[in-house]
């Protein structure tokens, strides 16, 4: 076999936190209609070492982009290190946003391989993003790792809990990746190749598989997979169970007997790579087509989930029995613990819950009640709220400054503002904000947000008023007509799909053409069964039952609007995540 060796072009990209990634790009030969694939390497590899792929999948139609992931390859940064995988699912974000301006392919005219710790990276993104990507092909994602030392994981858990940081290497020789001599040869011999990785990402690495082995239905791309058959890295179960759970219309699973890890780096590998070219040529000659969402609060496994929580527990079962001491222990802490207490009183996702969320200072009767208060505070999920808050503020900053770069006026308006914090922290560091308009049904909040309006000598640029998120009348005709508007922690807490077209059709006839929207979202929740049965809502005191959205749905939704997503940020957790969407012109 003949093979064409492509010329290698190579850049540069840099993230929003300041490193710059090195990254190969292989131009097509030809070029009669735009097509691109992304490649993503290995743990501990680099761009580099998938050039061989780049040529001998043969088409020569298609422009091929790999990156070197921080602290891989050529990229800067300690051998192995991230500030965690969610840092690097953002990098994957970012490079595949600088892949379409460089290469003027929309996204729907891309293909991503990914293999390995790659592949996990990749379906992060795709989970967390919702990118309209062509195609999705992963080659023995690494979902749960091969640990040969007896409880290894557990240990690592425990050593991070007293000294945060450290590394550890790779067992991971030549051999055990593939069969093919040159192959073992170049890994044991490339000086490009690293063997630590960070303690912290590796622990990530596992949760992060977890969460999306467990909501692989969330995905609804095309997906091929290929399974190595005599894998000695990787487990293969988890990677079946993802497979299963995918809601992709198309997909397609590939069990390659007697394969070591480096699937598309086997001996017999044309087998692997006969396999993925026929199912991207195919999907590129396919017209592209967005997954249906219209449906989703309907028929769709988040529907069925919030239908079997609203049910409650079964009666008398360990299940209930267990949540309902859960309920009757706080319930006695609430004396002493002011968070807990105010939960009670006033829902456990109100406007006060979420205020003193954000201020993170325990409170309580005795030095044990701020120890309760404390625990309570440092939940996963209040985690991830305090986050949302930090990544609201930012993102706000940046819909000013875009803004003010397109020559518009900085008119605000918050829909369902809590007490309007968040908004107000956020401004302190940006000028030149005409007005802000902060909305809330509760008076409790609209009284709480006016003080803190005062507090901060902000009455001649903010106002607080009382009014209803979800009528759209109202919204439509909102003073002054904001150019930027935001709705956050509101759509969450309601499972039907109506409420939300209602209030994002009322945002669009506000916003003008360019004007912005920044909408939270909740596409996964590890605490859904707790938060469900043990604790009260705002809403006179019921269950507070809440339905993910996939961020697909929530984006379709927004879209559907008029509005179109070209940035967001994602807590660690993947629990919350805060989009900015432009208003589109005669939408």
């Amino acid at each position: 076999m003949n093979i064409t060796q492509r010329e290698i072009q190579p850049g540069n990209m840099v993230t929003s936190d300041n490193q710059s990634l090195f990254y190969r790009c292989w131009p097509a030969p030809q070029t009669a209609v735009p097509k691109v694939v992304v490649l993503f390497h290995r743990g501990h590899e680099h761009s580099g070492r998938l050039e061989h792929i780049v040529n001998e999948l043969d088409m020569p139609d298609v422009t091929f982009y790999a990156w070197d992931a921080r602290g891989h390859g050529e990229s800067p940064g300690p051998r192995g290190y991230s500030p965690s995988l969610q840092r690097s699912v953002q990098d994957v974000e970012e490079f595949m946003q600088h892949v379409v301006s460089v290469s003027g392919v929309p996204m729907q005219h891309i293909v991503v391989i990914a293999q390995s710790v790659g592949a996990v990276l990749a379906a992060s993104w795709v989970h967390d993003y919702a990118p309209q990507i062509r195609a999705l092909v992963l080659a023995s994602p690494a979902f749960k790792v091969k640990l040969y030392v007896p409880f290894a994981r557990a240990g690592l858990s425990l050593l991070q809990k007293f000294k945060k940081g450290g590394f550890v290497n790779s067992y991971v020789k030549g051999k055990y990746l593939t069969h093919d001599p040159e192959r073992i040869e170049s890994f044991n011999n490339d000086p490009l190749i690293s063997r630590p990785i960070a303690v912290p990402v590796l622990l990530d690495l596992y949760k992060t598989a977890e969460r999306l082995v467990a909501d692989a239905s969330a995905i609804t791309v095309p997906v091929q997979m290929l399974v190595s058959g005599a894998d000695y890295v990787v487990h293969r179960k988890p990677q079946i169970r993802f497979y299963e759970r995918l809601r992709s219309p198309v997909k397609e699973l590939h069990i390659m007997p007697g394969f070591y890890h480096d699937t598309l780096g086997e001996k017999d590998r044309h087998l692997a790579l006969d396999k993925i070219r026929d199912f991207v040529a195919e999907r590129f000659a396919t017209p592209f087509t967005a997954f249906d969402y219209r449906e989703e609060d309907a028929r769709s496994p988040s529907a069925d989930e919030w239908r079997q929580l609203a049910g409650g527990a079964e009666p008398f079962s360990v299940e209930s029995l267990g949540y309902r001491a859960l309920r009757v222990g706080m319930k006695a802490v609430a004396p002493y613990s002011e968070g807990v207490k105010l939960g009670f009183t006033t829902g456990f996702d109100s406007g006060s819950t979420l205020d003193y969320v954000y201020r993170n200072t325990p409170q309580g009767r005795t030095a044990i009640g701020r120890y309760i208060d404390r625990q309570y505070l440092n939940s996963i999920g209040w985690r991830g709220i305090r986050q949302r808050k930090v990544n609201l503020q930012q993102m706000i900053v940046q819909a000013v400054q875009h803004l003010q770069q397109q020559g518009m006026p900085v008119r605000i308006a918050d829909i369902a503002a809590g007490h309007g914090r968040y908004v107000l922290d956020a401004i302190e560091s940006v000028e030149g904000i005409d007005s802000i308009l902060l909305r809330d049904y509760s008076e409790l909040n609209v009284e709480k947000g006016s003080q803190l309006i005062a507090e901060r000598q902000l009455q001649e640029m903010a106002k607080f008023v009382q009014g209803d998120a979800f009528d759209q009348a109202s919204l439509s005709q909102l003073e002054p007509a904001p150019t930027l508007g935001i709705v956050s922690g509101l759509y969450e807490l309601f499972p039907e799909n109506a409420l939300i077209r209602a209030s994002l059709a009322g945002l669009a006839e506000a916003i003008p053409a360019g004007g912005l929207l920044i909408y939270t979202g909740q596409p996964w929740h590890p605490q859904l069964k707790t938060i469900a049965w043990s604790l009260t809502s705002h809403r006179q005191g019921l269950p507070w039952v809440m339905r993910v959205r996939s961020q697909g749905e929530m984006d379709a939704l927004v879209n559907d609007a008029g509005f179109e997503k070209c940035a967001q940020l994602i807590d660690e957790y993947g629990i919350f995540t805060v989009s900015l969407a432009v208003r589109k012109a005669n939408a």
